[in-house]
């Protein structure tokens, strides 16, 4: 009897542990979870250099592709934004639907300024856009990030006729993205369906955009010049979800 005692003793002793150490978990993951209700300010905007902003822009990509995203309250948030904004960066992306901007780079309301474009190029309204962004509301990276399986660069490659079916607007944007397969070495046939040279002629298109947006604005060329912001190239890919920065 005194020993049926002492292991039902045991027993309840154990399962108090567990629950107690079950309480503890609890609690740890719910801190954990606690939604992020502040946006990003003037005085956090300011502090920030352009290399730390790539650093966490990296980290929070860490964080997509391992399924962790930081949980906000959007609420809260779409309510701050109100008083004012002051993004980090400004990202110019294809308009591809798998390609979310924000998740991405674990980012929310008020982090970033995102511009898109199919084939992520530039023109003059896109470059308006950035120095808009940077010059004026304080951002200070500028990303050019293409994206694998890209749909625009694909007919770009296989000189797809969209003339000819009366989408003038289409030929004109796929004519700006032929110059990028210029200088890529070419190993088999000039088609979408070589993948490795596919690749090769996105990763160029965005280093070539990049390129561009210098060009096209001495005020951004003249801020990166004097450190002040950073404006790079990458590349998303679609089946990692992994950013590869150029």
């Amino acid at each position: 009897m005194k020993n049926i005692i002492k292991h039902l003793g045991i027993i309840i002793v154990s399962l108090s542990v567990l629950s107690c150490a079950k309480d503890k978990t609890t609690q740890v993951e719910l801190i954990k979870q606690t939604p992020v209700k502040s946006i990003l300010t003037a005085k956090e905007q300011e502090k920030m250099t352009p290399e730390e902003i790539i650093g966490r822009l990296k980290k929070g990509n860490e964080n997509f592709v391992s399924n962790n995203l930081t949980q906000r309250d959007h609420s809260s948030q779409r309510r701050l934004a109100m008083i004012g904004q002051y993004p980090k960066a400004i990202v110019l992306s294809c308009v591809d639907s798998r390609v979310p901007v924000e998740d991405v780079f674990d980012l929310g309301i008020g982090d970033i300024f995102v511009a898109r474009v199919a084939g992520n190029i530039e023109n003059k309204d896109i470059v308006g856009s950035m120095e808009f962004a940077t010059a004026v509301a304080g951002s200070k990276v500028v990303i050019v990030m293409g994206h694998t399986s890209c749909g625009a660069v694909k007919h770009a490659i296989d000189n797809t006729d969209a003339a000819s079916m009366q989408m003038n607007a289409l030929q004109s944007l796929l004519n700006e993205i032929k110059p990028s397969m210029k200088e890529v070495k070419v190993t088999g046939e000039i088609s979408s369906k070589n993948i490795e040279f596919t690749n090769n002629v996105i990763h160029n298109n965005a280093l070539k955009t990049v390129e561009d947006i210098r060009i096209a604005s001495p005020k951004m060329a003249s801020l990166e010049k004097d450190g002040k912001i950073k404006i790079v190239a990458a590349v998303y890919n679609m089946e990692t979800g992994k950013v590869a920065f150029l």
